[in-house]
């Protein structure tokens, strides 16, 4: 009788070894970011969060690791790294595939229009397009006809509707020196983060922060300029969401079945809350043609940006 053959043993997957640090594998700062863009790209990581690409994300956590603002990554590209330096790194390489969080939290850091700001998951991790809006439209340099204002001097009172971790307040008040700055959110959670950057910047006197549902805490106050980039993902980019998003407060981001729930909201009531000369500033993401199909008699003013096109949108107080 023919004797079986044995099943053929199963073959275990191979395990990524992590390189070893300063004996050859890797030495530089360069060398860590070639090495994390390649796990990065092997684990088909989501970047959507302060950085678009694989190399960008890669340079912005070899940066936080040696305590280098991005902007010096180039200074010291060539420059080794300690081994002690190097195992920070490689560990954060490997947070950031198996936990798959928004690089962001695993530094509790992220910069805007390149100032650094505090974020943990209490809060959204920030990328707004509005900071470079403000620098780019309301400078009061109409050289180009594209200054919304005159004289950013002068704007008195400016509203950030669903501040999350205040980053965009903290930049208005550096837009517009002379003005108060009062910012909302209904998250206890985004608060607490929110005043750990405002003393930080050392904003307590000239920024306030408020916890309620859109204006309501804020009474009968009028405003020369309200911003908001509020909840706007619709239910179907909801269900979609990549797991670093799912990292994120819901709260933060569900904007209703269209994705308009709050936009809608900050439309029907900015009136009352802007002086005459004031408007509205607000980001929707991909909405834009749901919003139109909402308020088809609203002249609209859509700002582009760098990396934007129809996402944020502008209204004089006298047009709504």
């Amino acid at each position: 009788m023919a004797k079986r053959a044995k099943p053929a043993a199963k073959r275990k997957p191979a395990v990524l070894k992590p390189p070893r640090v300063g004996n050859g594998e890797l030495l530089t700062l360069l060398d860590f970011v070639r090495y994390a863009v390649s796990r990065f790209a092997e684990a088909e990581l989501v970047f959507a969060h302060g950085t678009t690409d694989p190399l960008a994300e890669a340079a912005f956590l070899v940066c936080e690791a040696l305590h280098l603002h991005p902007d010096q990554f180039e200074t010291f590209a060539t420059a080794r790294v300690t081994a002690a330096e190097g195992r920070k790194i490689l560990d954060l390489i490997a947070r950031r595939v198996t936990t798959r969080k928004p690089a962001a939290y695993l530094v509790n850091k992220i910069y805007m229009r390149g100032l650094p700001f505090y974020v943990d998951e209490r809060t959204i991790v920030p990328r707004s397009f509005i900071g470079e809006l403000l620098d780019d439209h309301f400078s009061g340099d109409d050289e180009d006809g594209g200054s919304l204002i005159s004289d950013p001097a002068q704007v008195e009172n400016v509203l950030d509707l669903c501040t999350g971790s205040g980053c965009l307040a903290i930049l208005a008040s550096r837009n517009f020196p002379n003005a108060a700055i009062d910012a909302v959110d209904i998250s206890r959670d985004a608060l607490e983060v929110a005043a750990r950057n405002v003393a930080d910047y050392g904003l307590q006197d000239r920024l306030t922060l408020h916890r309620g549902d859109l204006f309501k805490p804020l009474g009968e106050r009028r405003y020369d300029l309200i911003i908001s980039n509020p909840p706007y993902v619709d239910a179907e980019g909801m269900a979609a969401l990549p797991r670093e998003c799912r990292a994120e407060p819901k709260l933060a981001l569900d904007g209703g079945a269209d994705g308009l729930d709050i936009v809608r909201r900050i439309l029907d009531e900015a009136a009352a809350h802007l002086t005459p000369e004031g408007g509205l500033l607000c980001e929707i993401g991909r909405c834009r043609p749901q919003l139109e199909d909402a308020y088809p008699a609203l002249p609209l003013l859509w700002l582009d940006t760098e990396d934007s096109e129809g996402e944020v949108f502008w209204i004089a107080a006298s047009d709504l």
